[in-house]
């Protein structure tokens, strides 16, 4: 089982593709963080590390961050540039934070898969037996990415969803619920439920 995160805070791995095809909705994701912290501040607080991919073979990774504005002072600094998917490297710094300090999920938000899938449901699996659940949020309908994402979230325990591009209010209904699962675990998650049917409700449903 995973170490647990110190104190009462939870830790929550951001995840996102910064290549250029998320182009269209890369401001979108900046923005809706910040509803993101505001379910969190309701529970007991969260603490996020920004992890995305972009260019050739760029990876990076912030520090834990508890502060919105700050998290959403480091993403408006970020820009898409072109390049192939690195969902093997985020897998993988998850599970070395998880074994280090502790993480009760990760997020990511992409809308393609260029890698060997097998190699990620083998990381998605380690993830599973550490006890950290992956929400995989899909943009659009590649169905490469769809298989992939769908086998990385049940591997690991966590929940596939699909929402629509510039669907601002989706995307945030489900961070929103994935926020309330970091900071409160699965009992937070079903008390949104009782209040919102939609997203909460979606993601009690994973294993």
């Amino acid at each position: 089982m995973a170490p647990q995160a110190s104190g009462k805070r939870g830790r929550l791995i951001f995840a996102l593709d910064a290549t250029m095809s998320r182009q269209p909705t890369w401001d979108m994701a900046c923005q809706l963080q910040a509803d993101m912290f505001t379910e969190a501040g309701t529970i007991g607080g969260l603490d996020v590390r920004l992890v995305y991919f972009r260019g050739l073979a760029e990876c990076r990774a912030s520090p834990w961050i508890s502060d919105t504005a700050q998290l959403a002072k480091l993403m408006s600094r970020i820009h898409v540039e072109g390049g192939h998917t690195q969902i093997g490297r985020v897998l993988g710094e998850t599970r070395r934070e998880a074994i280090a300090d502790g993480v009760r999920a990760l997020v990511f938000v992409g809308d393609a898969m260029e890698e060997n899938v097998d190699d990620l449901c083998a990381k998605a699996g380690e993830l599973g037996l550490l006890k950290v659940p992956v929400f995989m949020f899909q943009e659009g309908h590649d169905p490469t990415a769809e298989t992939a994402f769908r086998e990385i979230a049940r591997l690991s325990g966590g929940a596939w969803c699909r929402f629509d591009p510039g669907a601002a209010a989706q995307l945030r209904d489900l961070l929103r619920a994935v926020a309330a699962y970091a900071a409160g675990g699965r009992e937070a998650l079903t008390r949104l439920a009782k209040t919102d049917s939609g997203a909460a409700a979606m993601l009690t449903q994973m294993k």
